[in-house]
This record gives C-alpha cells, sequence and structure tokens, in this order.
C-alpha cells in the first residue's frame, strides 16, 4: 500500500500501482469524472499513470488552469493528426498549449492553408474526437527516436531528439497517430465536443528568422459547444475595445513607419491622459516618502555587464552606440535599475537614513521581434513607473507591505477589482538562469510569502518565474472581460547592491548591505494605459477621461453663448471642449459617444434664454435642463465618487 497526499492534506491509501484516476474515485465517482490531469510530486502525469510511490497530488478539471493546459495540449495532437489527414506530407514541428487554446507549427511544403480549408479540418477533428481514442504515452530509445523522424524525413523533429538525452525522450500515441511529447494530456479524445481553427500566421523555426518560415495554425477548443459559442461572442466583445481601434477613435496615440516601428506617438489627448496618471501616482508616492529622480536614456555598456543585463539580454537588445572615441560604447537604457543603484552610490548613507525611495517614470528601450510587437501592450519603447528601495534587512518587511498597499491603490482606484497575487520563485532545476547566493534567494522568497500573508493576499506560488537577480510578487488582474492580464510588480533584489557595491554604516559603526526592492504599480505607462482602454472600452473614470465634457451648439449664433459656458466649466477647473462643425446635432451626438466623452452639452435657444445647459451622458441617458452651476457641481461630485483616498 502507498500514501496519496492530496492538496488539503488528506491522505488516501491505495494499493501500489493504483492509477491516478484511481484516486480520484476514492474521493468521489462524479469527481473522477470530470479529472482530466494531474500532477504526482510536482511532475504532470496522466490519469492512467500508475502510482508507485508515496507522493503529493493534484488533481485537475477543466476548471483549474493546468486541466485547461493539459486539454489544449492534447487538442493540439488531434489538430496534427487531422492536418496530415489532409496534407500528408506537412512535418509537423510543435504543437503547444497557450493562454487560451493552443498552435501547431506544420511545414506544409508546397500546399497551402487558408481559412477555406478550416471548416473541413474543423470536421475532421470533431470526427477523430468522436472515437474517444485514448492518449498513450511511451518512452523510445533516443536511437529509434531518431529514425521514426529521420525514416519520414522530418529535420525539424530529428533536431528536437538530438538535443535530448536517451532515456528521457516519450512518445504519445492515439488512434494511429504518434507524436514526440513529454505528456500531460486528458483521458481521452472524447472529451473535446468543440473545436475552432481561429487563423494561420508564418513562423520561423524555433523563432528565428534565419530559420525556415513554417505555418502556425491557432485553435482552441471546448468540452461544450456552449462554451464555444460564449469565447467567440467574448472575442467579439474584445475585437471592439481593441486599445489600437479606441486609440485611434479617441485619438489617443499612433504609430509611424518613418519613426519606427514599435515607438508610439503620444497625441495630446494621449499625452494629457498620461501625464494625470503619472501626477495621480505622484502624489501618492510623494506622500509614501518617495523622492523623484531622473536618469540619462542611455549608460555606458559596463553599468548593464556590472548588472548582468547584458550578459542576460544584450544578445538580444539594441545594438551598442559607439562614440568618437576609440573602445567607447553606450547601451540604450533596458532597465532603470543599475541608474539608480548609481544614485544610491553618489553619498554615504547612515542606517538613520534609510530607506532610501528613489522614484522615475523612466522610459527604456528593448529590441522586440517586430512579429511580436503589438499596439502599446508590445512595444521597444517604453516609460515605467519605476522605482527603488534600498533598505535596512530589517525594514524589509514593512517596506514590501508598504508597496503593496500601494499597488492596490492603483488597481483599486482605477477599477481593477479582482485580482490575484503570484509569488514568482526561481525554478529549483534551472539555476544557470539566476545570479547570486542560493542563501540570498531564499531569504527574499520568504520575505515575500510572509509579506503576502500578512496582508491577507489571495496569492499563488510560481516556480520559475522570477526575475533574474531575484524573486517578486506579481498581480494578475482580471479585465472586464475576464481575461487575466500581470498588473504591477514588486521585487525583493540582494544581488544587486552586492554587484554594485552598495553599503551604508550601521549601528555598530560597519558597513553593511542594504536590500533593494524594485517596484512599478503600472509596469509600464503604454501597456497599462493599453488594458485600461479595453477594460473600460473607452469609458475611463470622469477624473482620468481625456475630455469631461463636450458642448454641442445646434447652430452659430449661440457661440458667444457657448464660450461662456466654456469659461464658466474651465474656470472650475472641468476638462471641455466645443464642436463648432457645420454638422448636425445627431451627427456631433454620434462622433462624441465614439470618443466616449462623458458629458454632453446640447446648447440652443431655450438653454441661451433660461442661462441653463442640457445634459446627456455618455451611452445616452439624459439628465435634462441644469443650470450652470448646478452642472459644474454634478461634475465635481462625481469626480469625488471615482477617486480613491490614499491613506499612507
Amino acid at each position: 500500500m502507498i500514501d496519496i497526499t492530496l492538496p488539503d492534506g488528506s491522505i488516501k491509501t491505495v494499493e501500489k500501482n493504483s492509477t491516478v484516476l484511481d484516486v480520484a474515485r476514492q474521493i468521489s465517482e462524479g469527481f473522477a469524472r470530470n479529472v482530466i490531469s494531474a500532477k504526482f510530486n510536482d511532475r504532470t502525469v496522466e490519469t492512467s499513470t500508475p502510482l508507485t510511490s508515496n507522493g503529493r497530488l493534484i488533481l485537475y478539471t477543466w476548471n483549474d488552469d493546468d486541466g485547461k493546459k493539459a486539454f489544449w495540449h492534447s487538442s493540439a495532437h488531434v489538430l496534427a493528426q487531422s492536418i496530415l489527414h489532409f496534407y500528408p506530407n506537412a512535418k509537423l514541428t510543435i504543437g503547444p498549449a497557450i493562454s487560451n487554446g493552443f498552435y501547431y507549427d506544420v511545414d506544409f511544403g508546397d500546399d497551402t492553408i487558408g481559412e477555406s480549408d478550416f471548416e473541413k479540418i474543423e470536421k475532421q477533428f470533431l470526427e477523430f474526437a468522436r472515437q474517444k481514442f485514448t492518449f498513450s504515452m511511451r518512452s523510445v530509445s533516443k536511437e529509434d527516436a531518431l529514425k521514426y523522424y529521420s525514416d519520414q524525413g522530418n529535420e525539424f523533429k530529428v533536431e528536437l531528439i538530438e538535443n535530448l538525452t536517451d532515456g528521457d525522450i516519450t512518445f504519445c500515441d492515439h488512434s494511429d497517430f504518434t507524436d514526440l511529447c513529454r505528456g500531460g494530456h486528458i483521458p481521452s479524445t472524447g472529451i473535446i465536443k468543440a473545436i475552432k481553427i481561429m487563423s494561420v500566421a508564418g513562423a520561423y523555426w524555433r523563432g528565428d528568422e534565419k530559420n525556415k518560415q513554417l505555418t502556425r495554425v491557432y485553435g482552441t477548443s471546448f468540452p461544450k459547444q456552449k462554451d464555444l459559442t460564449a469565447y467567440l461572442e467574448l472575442l467579439e466583445e474584445a475585437k471592439k475595445r481593441d486599445h489600437r481601434k479606441l486609440g485611434k477613435e479617441m485619438e489617443l496615440f499612433a504609430f509611424s513607419a518613418k519613426v519606427g516601428q514599435g515607438l508610439p506617438l503620444w497625441l495630446p489627448k494621449g499625452a494629457a491622459l498620461r501625464k494625470r496618471l503619472e501626477d495621480f501616482l505622484s502624489q501618492a508616492q510623494k506622500k509614501a516618502g518617495y523622492e523623484m529622480v531622473m536618469t540619462p536614456h542611455i549608460g555606458q555598456k559596463e553599468l548593464y555587464v556590472t548588472s548582468g543585463h547584458y550578459a542576460k539580454y544584450g544578445a538580444d537588445s539594441f545594438q551598442p552606440i559607439h562614440t568618437p572615441k576609440d573602445d567607447e560604447e553606450f547601451l540604450l537604457k533596458p532597465m532603470n535599475c543599475p541608474h539608480h543603484c548609481e544614485i544610491f552610490n553618489v553619498k554615504p548613507y547612515s542606517y538613520k537614513e534609510l530607506p532610501k525611495r528613489f522614484s522615475e517614470f523612466g522610459t527604456v528601450y528593448r529590441y522586440e521581434q517586430s512579429g511580436e510587437l503589438h499596439g502599446l501592450t508590445r512595444v521597444r519603447g517604453f516609460t515605467q513607473d519605476d522605482a527603488h528601495i534600498f533598505c535596512t534587512p530589517d525594514q524589509l518587511d514593512q517596506e514590501f507591505k508598504n508597496v503593496i498597499d500601494l499597488s492596490l491603490y492603483v488597481l483599486k482606484s482605477l477599477g481593477f477589482d479582482n485580482y490575484t497575487a503570484q509569488v514568482s520563485v526561481r525554478d529549483l532545476e534551472t539555476p544557470d538562469k539566476y545570479i547570486g547566493e542560493t542563501e540570498n534567494w531564499e531569504k527574499a522568497e520568504q520575505a515575500i510569502i510572509n509579506a503576502a500573508k500578512d496582508k491577507g493576499l489571495n496569492y499563488v506560488i510560481e516556480s520559475g518565474e522570477a526575475a533574474f537577480y531575484g524573486p517578486k510578487l506579481d498581480f494578475m488582474v482580471k479585465d472586464a472581460l475576464g481575461r487575466s492580464w500581470q498588473l504591477g510588480t514588486i521585487q525583493v533584489d540582494y544581488n544587486l547592491p552586492i554587484r554594485f557595491d552598495l553599503t551604508y554604516k550601521g549601528a555598530d559603526n560597519q558597513l553593511h548591505r542594504p536590500v533593494m526592492i524594485h517596484r512599478a504599480p503600472f509596469g509600464s505607462m503604454e501597456r497599462f494605459i493599453a488594458l485600461l482602454l479595453e477594460h473600460t472600452g473607452g469609458n475611463f473614470p470622469l477624473w482620468l477621461a481625456p475630455e469631461q465634457v463636450i458642448l454641442l451648439p445646434v447652430s452659430e449664433k449661440f457661440e458667444i453663448y457657448t464660450k461662456n459656458v466654456l469659461k464658466s466649466l474651465e474656470n472650475s477647473e472641468i476638462r471641455a471642449l466645443v464642436d463648432y462643425r457645420n454638422e448636425k446635432v445627431g451627427r456631433k451626438i454620434r462622433d462624441a459617444e465614439m470618443s466616449k466623452i462623458p458629458f454632453i452639452i446640447i446648447i440652443g435657444d431655450k438653454e441661451e434664454q433660461n442661462n441653463t445647459v442640457s445634459v446627456r451622458k455618455h451611452g445616452g441617458e439624459d439628465l435634462g435642463e441644469l443650470s450652470i452651476d448646478d452642472f459644474n457641481t454634478l461634475i465635481k461630485e462625481a469626480i469625488a465618487s471615482t477617486l480613491v483616498k490614499f491613506e499612507y
């Protein structure tokens, strides 16, 4: 007999070689029918995997992220099988699960695939799925694996296998289909009830543009047709909220081929929006004891060699800038933290002067591949709401908690109420990805976990998601459409203070290393505004809206009265503009609605005679005729109701 420990701490005693599904049945038959994947001792296993020793077992259903991952990974196998049914000479490469489905990269050779082919592949996919083929894993020697794919002429799989270790190679079989695979599948194809091929795109083998271009076939699948229908409806709503579409309609930002890909241009309304967000955070930071600093857009290459950024990212970054002086090289700034370390190094500090909190809206530059650029969410130049706190080890706990409070204030103020905290730690199996001593990593990770517990955060621990110099706490936020985004990050770093030889004089009159906290509640201004646009659909909180009021005179003869109303609003610090165009009022209202302006004022003969305004809210609600003073009061009260007070 063996003991299997479940996540709630309960133990199920089963016979050796019982399967994962056998353990699930001990919980309940109904639950077992919904189990589609599992992890045993932190290793992904199949539901049919026999258990041969004591261990920890986690069972997943469709409602779990890991369950969806197994579901979509299995679906990628069925998609590949369906593609080969119509294109037997196609060469398969890789087919992973992704956030909302899966893809498979395929070399179609002389064949092509387009939208007109989707339906036949989907029908064949469902035909295979209905036959309820089971997924079965088997070990294969490296020699046999190489021979199998060499005989097929599949150089892509051969390359993958050549980089694997003999004894660790497995194939997955279902029906007459076989694929190189590490595992993690649902029990059978019969669980898949709905499939949709979403699109095709070009993708270079292994992401290297020097390699052959493949066809990436994107798909998604669900255990019920109604779930697929709901997902497709959600995508339609997402299209309406696409920040690239809204940004153009609201005249917030633009891109120029002459300026360069991934380098956004902020238009007047967008620049004003950014400035309000910066002012909002700056006011809170001032209360919290931060000091503003400014650093250059470039730095000597040696600065980033010292920090470790050059070794990690230098090859994929913008290339060095050479000056007229021999052997002098500068880099576009990829991070603000090395500069802030040097600011701390300008003068000696006593423990009595710590913590020091340096903040900056600092623009950084990173070379993203052109195929990965996407509106404001993936750019090559962006501004971080960056800050670095240098504190004593004894101050770390409280300083970290203070940053949590500031981050939650930002999220709450902007309507992001649905979030989970993610503690991102090292992957212990790949220590070469990280710098620094194990002892410091353990202290940093435990400090974050303790702070998350003490603040009562709903948190999860994710292995392998840490930065190369330290673990972090990320806020995973769900937007209005239920999509998950990472917003705001807090990192604990013992390593950069060592690399930059940062010290302070302690109470014992000896020099000590400070601990460094990296934090950015917005993350980057560009990405945050993109997500805020999509979360709100462009209907920003009133205090943040680029324009709060638009005045629509029904004809030219009311322009003088309209200007007087405008002046009154501006004197009350209400952002307003006038649409003087020679258009019908209906057209002006439609355009104002398109621009997401919160309040529309219509001015005609009645309003001028009564010294009033007729008010309409964005979305169509008619507030009737109000005096100018009453309207000013309405706006101020509405702004106050959407602002959250920051308590420090």
